[in-house]
């Protein structure tokens, strides 16, 4: 299982799939890696040479924001708006869709499994 940045990518896959598991970089990216380093993109990653897989950690490191730095980019970024108060803040703040999304029904990933409102009482019990 060949390593790269730290992160165990699997070797029974294509270099272009498995690349894909590296936070940040997607299936195009991962194209224009294998291109660069002038590795055949079908080829698994247990066929890899140590050579080979030196060009993409090298590639990576110079031309890419990945993994830990990235992750840490992404995290100063919320950080900021929540830090500024703004709208998209505050919606990180409290857990809810900070990209327009409706949350009257739908928004259960971020709001979490449905809690039940005490006392709330429903039509049949008013007569």
């Amino acid at each position: 299982m060949p390593r790269l940045l730290g992160v165990d990518i699997p070797s029974d896959r294509p270099t272009v799939i498995s690349l894909t598991y590296l936070f940040g970089v997607g299936p195009k990216s991962a194209r224009q890696l294998c291109q660069a380093a002038g590795i055949d993109p079908q080829k698994r990653a247990r066929e890899l040479q140590e050579d080979e897989v030196a060009r993409l950690a090298a590639l990576l490191d110079k031309d890419y924001v990945v993994e830990g730095q990235l992750r840490r980019q992404v995290a100063q970024n919320v950080s900021r708006l929540r830090d500024i108060a703004c709208y998209r803040g505050m919606r990180h703040r409290r857990g809810l869709p900070v990209r327009g999304q409706r949350t009257r029904t739908n928004a259960r990933t971020r709001k979490g499994p449905r809690r039940t409102v005490a006392g709330k009482k429903g039509v049949k019990d008013l007569r």
